[in-house]
């Protein structure tokens, strides 16, 4: 039988070793769909409740597996709907490649049902790579280019393939002029710096007294060449939020997550350095870095597009983390771990106090912090773990120790709304034996998390491990909204826009053949976490928790202080509950060091 488009188009796919293609149905891609049919499913055609949804499947997949996520729909809205999933992996360099429908030749720029300019639409998102195939000897190079250029630039590419085009016969391209040949496959390369650069890098390090590092996603591949550095310079190691999986939080002297949603002692960390160096991280936010001058500086990053960025440096290095670290580490000089050392521990160490007592502070019902602090003595070995845009995201960034092979993410630079139950998704088509675990709001809930939780329920017998947990921290609230209009606007709750309704999420799991519990004290947060990690099916817990907790972080600014007090004089809904317990949390930074009785 020929062989058409559509058919080719999925044979390649399996020629890049794609297992999964997350997307959702449309006349666009019919041809497509027929050619599934024709090849058994091969990839799988992983259906997603939305094609946003499908998007995030993707990212999570590729961040988790570190191939490339495929993702693919309609033409039109189908492919409208992607982008937002896509500016997801764009933005935190995430390798994934987009397959959409268009309307057949014939019809284009005649106005037609569902035609979209979709060369011009993902011209942003996909900038590296964004083709339009319009007759079949393009194929296979469009298809090599999107996957090379996805994995080597760590970005989206899209490829449009118009419906008719989808149903002709697959010709090959020849050999004759203009016609492309092309070749499968990619050879792993580590780029490195000169010589020359890795030894001034060495003298920078060196001269250092007070040696503070920042990692990010990109050192997590150098875990045991970052420890290495670390012993050798007595440094603290600080983590951005993409890299919070880079290296373990048991280490004494790893200070946890850096930034707004981060730790004390990476504050202290950075205000106090008189040398910096930063491996695999774009970290973006520089008031959170030493003061410009104070510290003398050094980068590493792999993309030269990303490198210099956020603080003055002395020194970039353009390279891989591990292979520029393997060159580095012998020309540098151990120094004796003093009371710069000693500093970064004693405090680390009071800082997992801190989160303990407060995890402890009563609340009503349910204080977040203590829903989450309890998970982390519970987290399986092998555990994958997302949280959502908004609160959570706090209390996964401070309370969740990750060690061993744990893996953590979350939307770090678009840091939209939606993507926690999609990515652990996404995860266990990756990983199908490890367990995960995602921690979501009730307005990310309620927003997509919900419908999605119809896909685990569609496919979650294929998996060796049944283990997904949705945790939904249900306040009743747009939290993070609302404690930011309080610290950085000094303005009261606007209700109308921030009161969410209460929604029976343990219900609805229940409804669709999943397992769920509502909890609703305190003293059964232990025991419901328990009972979900000894499920044998998807579990969604819905735990309901106390709004007024506050999520500014313990370095927060006499200003943003100011503000939060003002907001609640001015008629702040739930203003003696912000006030009583913004001062319980913070009267436990201030109690003396040791483990409080319980």
């Amino acid at each position: 039988m020929t062989q058409k488009v559509s058919d080719h188009i999925l044979e390649r796919l399996r020629e890049w070793e794609v297992e999964h293609v997350f997307a959702y149905a449309g006349d666009g891609i019919n041809g497509l769909l027929a050619a599934w049919g024709r090849a058994d499913n091969k990839p799988e055609f992983i259906q997603a409740r939305h094609e946003e949804m499908a998007a995030f499947e993707a990212v999570g997949y590729a961040k988790f597996s570190g191939k490339v996520g495929v993702c693919a729909a309609t033409s039109g809205p189908g492919a409208i709907h992607l982008l937002n999933g896509l500016y997801d992996a764009k933005l935190d360099h995430v390798p994934v490649v987009a397959i959409v429908g268009q309307t057949n030749r014939s019809a284009m720029g005649g106005s037609y049902q569902q035609e979209v300019d979709l060369l011009s639409l993902f011209k942003d998102v996909a900038s590296d790579f964004c083709e339009m195939v319009t007759v079949p000897e393009q194929l296979p190079g469009v298809i090599d280019r999107a996957f090379r250029t996805a994995y080597a630039r760590r970005t989206v590419t899209a490829i449009i393939v118009p419906a008719d085009v989808q149903e002709l016969d697959y010709t090959p391209p020849t050999h004759a002029f203009k016609m492309v040949p092309s070749s499968l496959g990619m050879a792993s390369y580590a780029p490195v710096p000169a010589d020359e650069d890795v030894l001034r890098a060495a003298e920078i390090l060196n001269a250092g007294e007070k040696v503070a590092v920042l990692v990010g996603q990109g050192a997590r591949g150098a875990r045991a060449e970052v420890e290495q550095l670390a012993d050798l310079l007595g440094a603290g190691v600080a983590k951005a939020l993409l890299g919070k999986d880079a290296l373990p939080d048991d280490l004494p002297y790893v200070t946890g997550s850096i930034g707004l949603l981060g730790t004390r002692p990476s504050y202290e960390l950075m205000q106090e350095c008189d040398t910096l160096l930063v491996i695999g991280s774009s970290f973006p936010y520089s008031q959170f870095l030493p003061e410009f001058g104070q510290a003398r500086a050094v980068q590493i990053d792999i993309d030269p597009h990303m490198i210099g960025l956020r603080y003055p440096f002395e020194l970039n290095l353009v390279g891989d983390a591990r292979s520029t670290l393997t060159r580095l580490l012998p020309h540098l000089e151990k120094k004796k771990h003093g009371k710069w050392r000693k500093k970064i521990e004693k405090d680390t160490a009071r800082w997992w106090e801190v989160m303990e007592r407060r995890a402890a502070v009563e609340a009503d019902p349910i204080n977040p912090e203590h829903v989450v602090h309890t998970l982390d003595a519970l987290l399986p070995d092998d555990v994958i773990l997302a949280a959502d845009s908004g609160s959570a995201a706090n209390w996964y960034a401070r309370h969740l120790r990750l060690r061993g092979s744990m893996r953590g993410s979350l939307s770090g630079t678009l840091a939209t709304m939606g993507p926690g139950v999609p990515y652990v998704i996404g995860a266990k088509f990756a990983h199908p034996g490890r367990p995960a675990i995602a921690l979501v709001g009730d307005g990310a809930m309620q927003m997509n998390g919900l419908a999605e939780l119809i896909t685990a329920a569609k496919y979650w017998q294929e998996w060796e491990n049944p283990q997904l947990i949705v945790a939904v921290l249900n306040n009743q609230d747009l939290n993070q909204v609302t404690w930011e209009m309080r610290a950085m606007s000094g303005a009261p709750q606007f209700l109308p826009s921030q009161a969410l309704p209460d929604v029976p999420y343990a219900d609805f799991a229940r409804s669709i053949g999943l397992n769920g519990a509502r909890v609703e004290k305190p003293g059964d947060v232990e025991s419901a976490w328990r009972q979900a990690l000894a499920s044998d099916r998807p579990f969604v817990l819905d735990f309901r928790t106390d709004p007024a907790v506050p999520p500014i972080p313990p370095h927060a600014s006499l200003d943003q202080i100011e503000a939060a007090a003002t907001a609640i004089l001015k008629g702040d809904s739930d203003s003696a509950d912000v006030v009583k317990q913004g001062f319980k949390a913070k009267v436990q930074e201030m109690l003396p060091g040791g483990r409080r009785d319980k």
